[in-house]
């Protein structure tokens, strides 16, 4: 079948926009662990470290979190992969699922420590069970991406034969990303309820939105896919493959 050169500028062009896409995503959620983390040691924000990302709503750095979650899903949501007969692979509707729980996370907040600063959240209520809705909400989103990572990213090289591949090879960067998010996520109650250290659950949090931020920047080839870095983490070291790309 022959193809024209305004068709495959129009592939390639929406090759490079979904690759911005991903691109975006990951650094956002790479982002927000620094910036809030950041900020909490600079006088002028008035603000101390939390004991979790989700309690950064109530400081003054609450629009930095509640505004990189609504970026980050209002990016997922209108991000459109590939429309999988298996749900477990169908990245446009864990895509949008995951965009959803990630605005609820934004704007229901968890519980603070003086119920009262609940009244000044979207819904005006003191009730404990709003709390538990949002780690409910943050739960399915971690466990959506970590799905995403573990079994979507990798379709690309699904049927990829071809030999030695390198440990750096992306697939094998998705799986480590999405069990690390697993893993970080089950740490979570089982490190605070035990006690473990101080600041637990911020730190299994941040690392959890680092290996998220990781698989979405790998997947948007945000380090180059030319060269030595091509042929490790994709195998290829060739111009853009449009139908590779839609593949992915």
């Amino acid at each position: 079948m022959k193809i024209n050169n305004t068709e495959i500028k129009i592939e390639s062009d929406d090759i490079f926009t979904y690759r911005r896409i991903r691109r975006a995503i990951g650094y956002l959620g790479i982002s927000l662990p620094i910036l809030l983390v950041g900020l909490s040691f600079i006088s002028f924000f008035h603000t101390q470290i939390q004991p979790s990302i989700s309690h950064y709503y109530y400081t003054n750095l609450r629009e930095i979190f509640t505004g990189t979650l609504c970026a980050v899903g209002l990016f997922l949501i209108c991000y459109k992969g590939h429309k999988n007969k298996s749900i477990w692979k169908n990245d446009n509707l864990l895509t949008n699922i995951a965009g959803i729980m990630a605005i609820c996370v934004a704007l229901i907040p968890t519980n603070p420590e003086d119920f009262l600063q609940k009244i000044y959240t979207i819904i005006p209520l003191t009730e404990k069970w709003l709390g538990w809705l949002h780690y409910g909400f943050a739960a399915i989103l971690f466990l959506i991406l970590a799905l995403l990572a573990i079994n979507v990213f990798t379709i690309g090289q699904e049927n990829e034969t071809r030999a030695p591949k390198s440990i750096l090879n992306e697939n094998n960067i998705y799986r480590a990303c999405g069990y690390s998010i697993l893993v970080s996520v089950i740490l979570v109650p089982v490190a605070d309820q035990l006690k473990l250290f101080s600041y637990s659950t911020l730190v299994f949090e941040a690392i959890a939105l680092f290996a998220f931020g990781i698989a979405w920047l790998i997947k948007g080839r945000a380090l180059g896919d030319q060269g030595k870095i091509g042929q490790k983490l994709y195998q290829e070291n060739n111009p853009v493959d449009t139908e590779k790309v839609f593949e992915e």
